[in-house]
């Protein structure tokens, strides 16, 4: 059966149309691309109209003809797999028409090839690109088919480790069967608030999107969580519950949220067991509706149960166990208050033995009894009935041990006095016998007669069993009733959220009535929820005005017929019921005959006769008729329920059967065999009265048909919520997968049909926005519109030609499915090209340069190699030119040396000749010559023997005496040997000896190289002589006797030669010997030297290493004291900060306290003061304390009263004072107009903060403030005299050149209305002349900068509000104005349209010549500034000069006024004679009275200096009282002021009124110094000292203290408000300290100061009352800044793009993300910046501290950065690269902030480190070990649960970019496993820093301070 809605657009024909399809593989991006064949006209585009079991995504709208083609080689696709259920597999090659094979390969390597169905010839579905899988949506998925929706769940469940997952409108959760920490108050505030697409799927997702729509649209919600038994239904519900109790919070004191989750504990002990499959499994099904007053805070609760399974309490199964509670108490029998139950083991009780698993793993039932009792106590079930419920459940298990005893076939007994029968009816209350008897016997009912009949044994047990389950079900009953009653709301309930927790589809083996109930109501819930999906998409569809198509969809409504309808399957049980012998065999027969072959749902087994089987919307389920009847009628013995009624003594069990009647059952129960489960329904919390008995009656079935339909009654009134609960696998195995058990669940729990439905329409929508940025990369330039919806459609008319594949809405685009896919594809070819011609361009010019490179490296080389051959060349011509010349002088050597040879043989031949003529005549010479030399000798030897005799005697004495003297030297040199020294003289001497011998070898060397060339010469001359001896031998003879003296020369030539010889022989020995000397002599020296440097290099070495060793040591233990002090100082900060935290914890909380207690107080006083009708007057301060701050807040009391007021008689309404309306109207707009004003006042103190910082270090020391005062006045008055002066004379010119004297005449008319113009503008003038001088005084009395001031007005704009607002004056008028307007608001509405006209008129008038004001404020202060830094002779000239341009530029300005009118002009410029002469004569007046005064002072002075001696003596007292005084007028004389202000004990009340409560801080921080309030309060205390009253101080300071706290319990959402006090408390707390006489505290007060310390009382303990009031104010003041800052952060720091075009926007789903474009209203990080801008400048105006503001902005940047970073945990779609780009550019920013405001020390940025680790994370490679160790050692600042969340969220946003690979996270934790770090997920966000204040004295003197008139405190007087 098919069903029939509207949705996309009627099919048409496609036109021809060619395609480009480019597919891309990650192993080698291999790129094809083809053209594909046009369609051939005329063929149309099927509608989708398959079941929902088909599961190819190309049925759903898509051409099948066009995605043929685009399964192409490398496309991936899934098939079917039986172990798997899909498998993924690429394509072998491209697949053709007509083909009936693919071939393909399996991801683990293996090819198949896959068989196409020969009838369909259906292709197997394509895989998503990588980049869409683990997605947050499934809906996001471009194709959307169950291998799809599988597959992102898992990859999500087993790689990210994320349990939950949208499909559109559904959340789905998988039990993850392991505890995760995304449970934590942190996770539910990060939640909180949040857009439910904005943030990761959870089921506080789903919690908050039904709490936001229920206050958004004023509806009530519901959200339904189903799932099989183990799913976790029960979690999803309670955490949903949890998460409503901590947002919303509770509307009183009575801790209803608390109460609704004590319920769980209560329900989960008597409702939940443990099954096969779940550990805590719910037996029945619950709907707790959660009530929430006006202000959606949680007031009550009401709880509906469904099908509670009975037979649980006397069955169950192998592995299973009753409920929780019987074990719980079995466990907790030992205690003293269950001595009585008489308890024991679980196993010794037949009811709780039956499973054999009485023991849970990790479950103590005795700890699970204790958390059921204090459930029972929190909820009001006190502690009597609380036994009373443990009495009937022990002896519900006492009844399971009563046995019986057969007396024959048909009747039995129990045995005598059997004990658990006593105990039960000990427990009970009731008689033994008669309980025994009721037990064996049953009463039956005739028309006449009343017979007892006794049961078999059998029949017997199960009456047992029957009442056991009755008694049962009713305590459930009734404790849920109390549970209701505990939960009731007290006040009116606004609106609700319904939680659904319910059995989903089951299946199983053996089906009985239980499953046919709970797959009944899954088949309304299904058809609820098909409508529901359909009815969204039909808004969204009739929101965007798409047209619409008729789309088939599965429909149930049959199968719920066949159930329900008349003559269905319920009916014909019920009728089957109330037969006298009806059984299960003929109620199957009478289905048969009804519905088979009739109804194609219902079918008959083959092989069963008492089965049936149904057609499910998720499956078909056989269910055996078997126990259908008895389960349906649910019969008990009416006498055994009397037996129980009648109990005296146990006053709570009559209570659990009050209501009921007997029970009618004609026939006894048939027996019937145990079925594993049974299941009933529980009544409604609240039953009418009257009509218990009519229930009683119903079946079963017809009782859960009806509470079927009144559950879909109430869900179709709500909106709803859906959760679908996945059990991954049934072994109970934390994350693992079970794809078989999945893809069940997913059929049966509708979330693979939600897929279908989406598919059929448009489920891909984007806005135009949105499309614009993902695909501007597809668009040209000239495509670009201004007009981005007519950009889209013309982009889109080019890209899909098919119209039919997209639709144009009024906001967004509607995709078929698959068409995102093509257009990502078409988006990944553009930036593939793209890239690639990047590519191109780069490695082209990178090949450029190499080639550049190359060529010049080729020139230069072949520039060497040229060189190095012409080198060559040249060599070898160098070397043919020398070879030649060798060869000339070889040729000329070898003829040379023939000649020579030639030669030298003639001379040889010639020489022998002349030779041996020679020797003959040289033996004759010879022997003559001989002779006389033996004559010679001998006569010399004997010479000689004679001279040695004498020289041996004489060498002799010689000897001696040198031995003697060589002795003595000897031992001098044995001394002088054992020193260096000597050796080192010895040395020198040495080689001093031998440079001589050397010097002297030389020479004669010299010597005998010149007679060697002497003899050369000589054999020269005496080859020549020779040759003349030859040539003329008689020349030679006659010169014989010459040849024979030469021949003597010669001879003794060669003697002196041989005698050189042998000196030089001598000589050379000596220095041998004398060298090798001196190299032994070195040699020892050397060696004595290097073992000298031995042990001199090994005492230094020693020496050195001794040196060492102690400055390591030493060093040592230093760095070990210095790091033990480090350690010891940081372990005593931390105690220190954790201390001072805790502190300011229990402060906050006291604070909150005591704020309770206020509160209470004004409800107690509310409550018992009882109002009265009519006019109510109230004190005027409280009307205008709270006229101003009552109506902008949205929660006070002011809310109230008009509701109380329409609460009363409306004939005691009092009547409309139209005068004061017409009041109330004129002040509205006067407050809008100072509204307006404000906000420009605002925008103008941050460009004045900026140049008083300028003129801050330009200013020059400035004088005391009252001689300033003076000089200034006296200059003013000189100037505005020369000016008067001046002006009279121009009056008197102009009066003598006017010709109507008529006109200026003393009486004339004109003269009159001058005269008093003149006067009125004489007293304005004064008074604007007395504000310019307390201005200027005050200004100069700052040591400060001077801050720019606002208009001459606004000094007495605080007084001007304050008047206005005491117009208003009691709640009375207010209220009855509120009435009025109300009911006059319809009349008035014309004219206030008019009024609202005129009055924007006017106000751009006004706001005109503000500017202008504003203007000449800001040049007056300029001038006013320049005119304090001249000396004073000059101030005089630059005033006058001043109001001359002044003057003349009014003067233009009026003449350009009045140009048109000369009239005008001419009464102008008398008037402003006229006035010029008055002012002159007043001020030549007062000169007069003040010299006059000045004399009159100095008289009196001296009459007083002489009579006060002489008189007051002779003057009685009397006389002085009695004696009447003539008034005489007295100068006050200038005081020296104390530093203090008295005040009358009235006034304190005032004095706290004006200065604290009434108190505007924006015209203080303004107008006056900075923490003024605080030097004024303490000045009165001082004076309070100063008088010694303890009391008057004790007063003072407590009215003070509780002031402030009013004032922030007032206005504490200001933080204007909150920090000025917050400046003020910690000055008035420096103030203490400074002047308490404290030496620590006096170190830099001036001499002047310290004479102002207290002198009687020690303020110690005030100080640490205002300590503490300071730290309360600082968290007030953060909490306020975090709202302020909360909603911009998310905003600014991540989703706006701060670099455009960065972040690439992915597909979403139907979950649209929040746009990061920035829209109006979107805040943005410039957003940010100018409200940390505001909070810094008030600050500073307000005068805080510069340590305290260091402290509050690193507080603000650690919300910046925790709140940042908890929402990036929480957000896969921001895990990017680009986002972290974002981030680190945004905290950047956020850095430069902090320097421009010198902040840097603050620690501020410290705080963000976390977040820049993060963003630093996104960036850094994520691939090798190497990465891994770099990730581990940079994010020190982040826990390794918030890096391992991080990896695993990581997302690319485009192609390129690579996922972090599963084995790499794990790597990440295996290197991260030894960091010990907190296991939270989230920064705390509430976390504040705990806070210091450190004394900060003032240099301003107290005498100095000026009181100004605008504060009202004229009553209190300067001391």
């Amino acid at each position: 059966m098919t069903s029939v809605v509207l949705l996309g657009k009627p099919e048409r024909e496609i036109p021809k149309l060619p395609y480009e399809i480019v597919y891309t593989n990650t192993r080698d991006m291999e790129i094809c691309s083809m053209e594909i064949e046009p369609i051939l006209p005329g063929k149309k585009i099927p509608t989708a109209s398959e079941s929902a079991e088909n599961l190819c995504c190309w049925r759903y709208g898509m051409e099948i003809d066009v995605l043929e083609y685009m399964y192409v080689k490398y496309a991936r696709v899934w098939i079917p797999d039986p172990e798997e259920v899909w498998k993924s597999a690429e394509l072998l090659k491209d697949y053709k028409p007509g083909d009936k094979v693919l071939q393909l390969r399996l991801e683990e390597g293996k090819d198949l090839e896959y068989s196409l169905d020969p009838k369909t010839k259906e292709l197997p579905p394509l895989r998503n690109p990588d980049i869409l899988v683990g997605e947050n949506d499934l809906t996001a998925l471009s194709y959307l088919h169950e291998p799809a929706v599988l597959h992102n769940l898992k990859v999500r469940f087993i790689d990210s480790k994320l349990i939950y997952t949208y499909c559109g409108i559904v959340l789905v959760a998988i039990n993850p069967y392991e505890q995760l920490p995304i449970y934590g108050e942190d996770i539910i505030n990060a939640y909180s608030g949040q857009n439910m697409g904005d943030m990761d799927p959870h089921i506080f997702a789903v919690a908050e999107e039904a709490y936001k729509q229920m206050a958004r649209d004023e509806r009530n919600q519901s959200i339904i969580v189903s799932g099989e038994s183990g799913a976790g239904k029960t979690v999803s519900a309670k955490y949903a519950m949890r998460y409503f109790a901590t947002v919303s919070g509770s509307a009183s004191e009575a801790n209803v949220e608390e109460k609704v989750l004590a319920s769980n504990p209560i329900m989960e002990s008597i409702g939940n067991a443990k099954t096969t499959r779940n550990d805590n499994s719910s037996r029945f099904g619950k709907y707790i509706e959660i009530g929430f007053d006006k202000r959606y805070r949680i007031i009550g609760a009401n709880m509906r149960t469904y099908l509670l399974e009975k037979s649980r309490v006397v069955f169950q199964a192998e592995e299973e166990r009753n409920y929780h509670i019987f074990y719980q108490l079995c466990a907790s029998a030992a205690l003293p208050e269950f001595k009585t139950l008489r308890l024991g083991s679980a196993n010794y009780f037949h009811y709780t033995k039956q499973g054999g698993s009485p023991v849970i793993d990790g479950v103590d039932d005795a700890k699970e009894m204790v958390n059921t009792r204090q459930a029972c106590t929190l909820l009001g079930i006190s502690d009597s009935y609380q036994m009373g419920i443990f009495r009937i459940l022990a002896g519900i298990l006492h009844l399971g041990n009563v046995e019986f005893a057969s007396r024959d076939s048909d009747s039995c007994t129990v045995p005598p006095k059997h004990e658990p029968l006593i105990i039960f009816c000990d427990l009970m209350g009731v008689e033994y016998e008669e309980m025994a008897h009721w037990l064996c016997h049953r009463k039956l009912a005739t028309a006449t007669e009343t017979y007892i009949k006794p049961i078999s044994k059998l029949h017997a047990i199960n009456a047992r069993d029957a009442l056991a389950k009755h008694i049962y079900a009713n305590l459930f009953n009734w404790i849920v009733d109390h549970v209701n009653k505990a939960l009731h709301a007290t006040v009116k309930q606004h609106s609700f959220i319904g939680v659904l927790d319910i059995y989903g589809f089951e299946t199983f083996e053996i089906n009985s009535f239980e499953q046919f109930c709970i797959n009944y109501a899954n088949e309304k819930l299904q058809q609820q929820f098909n409508m529901h999906v359909f009815k969204l998409e039909q808004e969204e569809y009739m929101k965007e005005q798409i047209p619409w198509t008729l789309i088939d969809f599965y429909d149930n409504q049959p199968c719920i017929n066949l159930i329900e309808a008349k003559m269905g399957i319920l009916d014909l049980l019920d009728e089957e019921c109330k037969m006298p012998k009806g059984s299960d065999d003929s109620w199957a027969q009478k289905l048969y005959n009804t519905h088979l072959n009739k109804c194609t749902l219902f079918e008959k087994p083959r092989l069963s006769n008492k089965a049936f089987i149904i057609k499910h919307f998720a499956d078909k389920v056989e269910y055996q008729c078997e126990g259908f009847l008895e389960k349906n009628k649910d019969t008990v013995y009416e006498e055994q329920i009397k037996v129980l009624k009648s109990s005296k003594k146990f006053k709570l069990l009559p209570e659990l059967f009050q209501d009921e009647e007997k029970v009618l059952s004609p026939t006894s129960a048939t027996p019937s065999g145990r079925v594993p489960l049974s299941r009933m329904p529980i009544k409604p919390a609240k039953a009418r009265p009257g009509q218990a008995s009519k229930e009683h009656k119903k079946t079963v079935g017809h009782q859960f048909r009806n509470s079927l339909h009144l559950l879909m009654e109430t869900l179709n009134a709500t909106t709803p919520h859906y959760v679908r609960c996945i059990k991954p696998n049934d072994f109970k195995f934390p994350f693992t997968f079970d794809e078989k058990r999945a893809v069940q669940q997913l059929r049966a729990c509708g979330v693979l049909e939600t897929i279908r439905i989406s598919a059929a329409g448009f489920p891909s929508r984007w806005t135009y926005q949105e499309f614009f940025s993902r695909y501007r990369v597809l668009m040209k330039q000239r495509d670009v519109l201004g007009d981005r919806k007519q950009t889209c459609k013309n982009v889109l008319e080019k890209l899909i030609q098919d119209k039919d594949k997209y639709q144009f809405g009024k906001t967004k685009i509607f995709f078929r499915a698959g068409q995102v896919a093509y257009l990502e594809k078409i988006r990944a070819d553009k930036l593939r090209a793209a890239c690639i011609r990047i590519q191109k361009t780069i490695r082209g010019w990178l090949m450029r340069k190499k080639y550049v490179r190359m060529r010049k490296a080729a020139i230069t080389i072949q520039r060497h190699v040229r060189g190095y051959q012409a080198r060559c060349y040249a060599k070898f011509l160098r070397r043919t030119r020398a070879a030649i010349t060798i060869q000339k002088f070889q040729r000329m050597y070898v003829v040379r040396k023939r000649y020579q040879c030639m030669r030298d043989a003639t001379i040889a031949l010639q020489a022998l000749l002349r030779g041996y003529m020679v020797r003959n005549k040289y033996q004759m010479m010879l022997r003559e010559h001989k002779s006389v030399v033996i004559q010679k000798h001998v006569r010399g030897w004997l010479a000689r023997r004679r001279y040695g005799r004498t020289l041996r005697a004489i060498v002799y004495l010689q000897c001696c005496y040198r031995r003697m003297m060589a002795k003595r030297e000897l031992k001098k040199l044995k001394i002088e040997a054992r020193s260096v020294e000597r050796y080192k003289k010895l040395h020198i001497g040495l080689e001093n000896k031998i440079m001589q011998l050397q010097r002297k070898i030389d020479e004669q060397n010299k010597e005998y190289k010149s007679l060697l060339e002497k003899m050369s010469s000589l054999e020269i001359t005496y080859s020549t002589e020779t040759e003349k001896l030859r040539s003329d031998v008689e020349r030679l003879r006659m010169s014989e006797e010459e040849a024979k003296n030469a021949t003597n020369r010669v001879i003794s030539l060669q003697e002196e030669i041989a005698k050189l010889r042998r000196e030089l022989h001598q000589t050379q020995s000596e220095k041998k010997s004398i060298e090798e000397w001196a190299d032994k002599y070195k040699h020892e020296t050397e060696q004595l030297v290097s073992e000298l440097k031995e042990q001199n290099s090994l005492l230094k070495t020693e020496k050195e290493e001794l040196n060492r060793r102690i400055h390591d040591q030493a060093r040592e233990i230093t760095e070990s004291m210095e790091k033990k002090l480090v350690e010891e100082t940081k372990q005593l900060e931390l105690d220190l900060n954790d201390e001072r935290l805790r502190y300011q914890n229990l402060l906050n909380e006291f604070s909150r306290l005591e704020e309770r207690y206020d509160d209470l107080k004004d409800e107690m006083n509310l409550m018992v003061s009882i109002p009265k009708p009519g006019h109510k007057r109230t004190d005027s301060t409280h009307s205008s304390n709270e006229s101003e701050y009552t109506f902008s807040s949205e929660i006070t009391e002011a809310e109230d009263l008009p509701l109380r007021m329409e609460q009363e008689p409306s004939e005691k309404k009092a009547p409309l004072d139209m005068s004061l309306f017409l009041k109330l109207q004129k002040r509205v707009s006067e407050l809008e107009q100072e509204k307006q004003s404000l906000q420009d006042e605002l925008d103008r103190k941050e460009e004045q903060a900026l140049r008083a910082k300028a003129k801050e270090e330009e200013r020059p020391p400035i004088r005391g403030a009252e001689l300033e005062y003076e000089s200034l006045k006296r200059q003013e008055l000189e100037s505005e005299n020369k000016k008067l002066k001046n002006e009279l004379n121009e009056l008197q010119k102009a009066l003598t050149e006017t010709r109507a004297p008529e006109v200026t005449a003393p009486g004339a008319p004109a003269y009159r209305v001058l005269l008093d113009q003149l006067t009125s503008v004489s007293e304005e003038l004064e008074v604007r002349k007395e504000e310019v001088l307390i201005l200027r005084s005050q200004l100069v009395s700052q040591k400060e900068a001077i801050q720019p001031k606002e208009d001459k007005n606004t000094m007495t704009d605080a007084t001007i509000l304050l008047e206005d607002v005491q117009k208003m004056k009691d709640k009375g008028e207010i209220a009855q104005a509120y009435i009025g307007l109300k009911e006059t608001n319809r009349l008035l509405e014309s004219q206030l349209q008019s009024q609202k006209k005129s009055h924007e008129n006017e106000l751009e008038s006004l706001r005109g010549e503000i500017q202008g004001l504003k203007e000449e404020n800001n040049r007056q202060q300029q001038l006013l500034a320049q005119n304090l830094q001249l000396p004073p002779e000059a101030r005089i000239e630059a005033s006058l000069q001043h109001e001359i341009t002044r003057l003349t530029n009014e003067n233009l300005f009026f003449e350009e006024l009045y140009a048109d009118d000369p009239k005008k002009y001419q009464l102008y410029r008398i008037s402003l004679y006229k006035r010029m002469i008055d002012l002159m004569e007043q001020l030549e007046k007062q000169d007069k009275t003040v010299r006059k005064l000045k004399k009159q002072l100095k008289v009196f002075a001296k009459k007083i200096g002489e009579l006060e001696v002489g008189q007051m003596e002779n003057i009685s007292p009397g006389q002085i009282i009695d004696e009447p005084i003539r008034p005489v007028n007295i100068p006050r004389k200038e005081k020296d002021f104390q530093g203090m202000l008295e005040y009358k004990k009235e006034d304190e009340q005032k004095l706290v009124k004006n200065l604290i409560l009434e108190l505007k801080p924006r015209g203080v921080a303004v107008n006056l110094i900075p923490g003024l309030p605080a030097y004024i309060l303490f000045m009165c205390v001082r004076h309070a000292d100063y008088l010694n009253d303890d009391q008057k101080v004790r007063s003072l300071l407590t009215s003070t203290i509780n002031g402030i706290k009013k004032v922030l319990k007032k206005r504490g959402d200001d933080f204007e408000t909150v920090s000025f006090w917050l400046s003020n408390t910690c000055r008035f707390l420096h103030c203490l300290k400074q002047y308490s006489g404290e030496e620590g505290f006096m170190k830099h007060n001036t001499p002047r100061q310290n004479e102002h310390c207290l002198t009687n009382f020690d303020l110690a303990e005030y100080r640490q009352v205002l300590s503490d009031l300071a730290i309360q104010i600082y968290q007030q003041l953060v909490r306020v800044l975090e709202n302020i800052l909360q909603p911009m952060i998310v905003s600014g720091m991540l989703e706006h793009e701060t670099i455009q075009g960065v972040s690439g926007v992915k597909p979403t789903g139907l979950r649209k993300r929040t746009s990061s474009i920035a829209d109006e209203g979107t805040y943005t990080l410039d957003s940010i910046i100018r409200q940390l801008n505001s909070f810094h400048s008030v600050m500073c105006q307000h005068g805080m501290d510069p340590e305290l503001i260091k402290q509050v902005v690193k507080q603000m940047f650690y919300i910046i950065g925790a709140v940042t970073l908890n929402n990036l945990l929480l957000r896969k779609d921001m895990c990017s690269w680009s986002k972290g780009m974002q981030i680190r550019y945004n905290v950047s920013q956020l850095e430069e902030w902090l320097r421009d405001k010198n902040l840097m020390n603050s620690g501020a940025k410290e705080t963000l480190e976390p977040l820049i680790q993060a963003a630093q994370l996104l960036q850094v490679k994520k691939k090798t070990d190497e990465d891994a160790e770099a990730i581990c050692s940079m994010c020190n600042a982040l826990t390794t649960a918030q890096i391992v969340k991080v990896l695993n969220l990581y997302t690319p946003v485009n192609e390129f970019e690579e996922r972090v690979l599963v084995s790499f996270i794990r790597t990440i934790q295996v290197r991260l496993r030894d960091r010990k770090d907190s296991p939270q997920l989230l920064m705390d966000a509430k976390h504040i820093f705990p806070v210091t204040f450190p004394f900060n004295p003032s240099s301003l003197a107290l005498e100095t301070i000026q009181i100004p008139a605008s504060l009202g405190l004229g009553f209190i007087s300067r001391v």
